[in-house]
């Protein structure tokens, strides 16, 4: 009789957290999920019912490009608790049908005509509703360091499943709870860890607002609007890509490997195979945070545009004026926030 160990979850929320870690080569590892972000959400909503913040007559409220929502509509499903969406114009119909079949009420904003404008109406949309009603709590999922804690799971699972003292991680930096809680936790636990994060052009996160790329769809891993929660010590280099760059990488992913991943999944790997190649030696695992279903239109439709990676390097670049698609990169340092003056001024000053 073959034995095999059978893990029964009590709520699916539970189960499609959880990533697979798949080995791309010797030493290149990606780990996929189904949603990343449901880790933060379950941990969040749990910690703010166990200290009495929230209770069960609370309704959570966020605004989100669809994501965190499904991640948050989940946890407030498993939980028992009603949730407000206020999302993002590039929310998809069947992911808009799906988040409201969880229980969850989805408003919409105008159409604002860009990322800035859409992200900054969502704010403004949340703060009205919560003067309206008492009973709403914001989970500021762009501003509460709470979303980190639900990480430290998955940095178990790496340290579990990836037997290493040294590790190179690249992954989307959004809100920075995600790839910047394994980083903390990760280092925390003594692994040598060199954190890279991955940005889109336009995103003021690190300082790339000015820089336009026409094709910009990977709202989710930048911001037109200033993320609060973002622990810029923890990074120590950052790459924006374009959309081309990141189509590529996404195609490559699906035609090598069978991974159907999204966009930011794409530019990831696109950044971890250029230093994987460059440093064989060091383990290096590249973060899929979610499948490539919402991305069947807009990017897989287009697979026919997929340049070769090999056609891609990133221009190493000193300061912000020198940010050019379709790929930058600049070496941050785990540099505090502050830097952001020193490398966005109009006049830079060679050390």
């Amino acid at each position: 009789m073959l034995w095999r160990n059978i893990l029964i979850y009590d709520h699916i929320a539970e189960a499609l957290k959880e990533p697979k870690i798949v080995k791309l080569e010797n030493n290149f590892y990606l780990a996929r999920f189904e949603s990343m972000k449901i880790y933060s959400t379950l941990y969040a909503v749990k910690s703010l019912l166990e200290r009495e913040i929230i209770n069960r007559h609370s309704i959570l409220i966020d605004s989100s490009s669809g994501i965190y929502a499904y991640a948050l509509a989940l946890a407030c499903h498993k939980y028992q608790l009603k949730c407000h969406i206020i999302a993002s114009k590039t929310v998809e119909p069947s992911m808009k049908t799906q988040i409201e079949l969880l229980g969850a009420y989805v408003e919409g904003v105008p159409s604002a005509g860009s990322l800035k404008l859409d992200q900054s109406y969502r704010v403004e949309k949340v703060e009205q509703l919560l003067k309206e009603n008492s009973n709403y709590y914001w989970m500021q999922q762009y501003h509460d360091d709470i979303h980190y804690g639900g990480y430290e799971a998955f940095a178990n699972i790496i340290l579990n499943d990836i037997n290493t003292e040294k590790l190179t991680i690249l992954g989307g930096i959004g809100s920075g709870c995600s790839t910047g809680a394994l980083g903390i936790f990760l280092r925390q636990k003594g692994i040598k860890i060199t954190l890279c994060g991955i940005q889109p052009f336009g995103s003021v996160t690190f300082g790339a607002q000015d820089v336009y790329d026409p094709e910009i769809i990977i709202a989710g891993i930048g911001s037109a609007i200033d993320f609060r929660n973002v622990k810029y010590e923890n990074y120590d280099s950052i790459d924006w890509l374009s959309f081309d760059c990141c189509l590529s990488g996404t195609v490559e992913l699906i035609k090598r490997y069978a991974i159907y991943a999204g966009l930011s999944s794409g530019g990831s790997y696109c950044v971890g195979k250029y230093l994987f190649q460059r440093n064989p030696s060091t383990p290096c695992l590249v973060i899929a945070p979610d499948t490539g279903h919402r991305y069947a239109g807009s990017v897989f439709a287009r697979h026919h545009e997929a340049k070769p990676l090999e056609q891609f390097k990133p221009q190493i670049i000193n300061h912000a004026n020198e940010l050019a698609l379709p790929w930058s990169r600049y070496l941050w340092d785990r540099k505090e926030k502050s830097h952001l003056c020193e490398f966005t001024s109009l006049i830079h000053i060679e050390s």
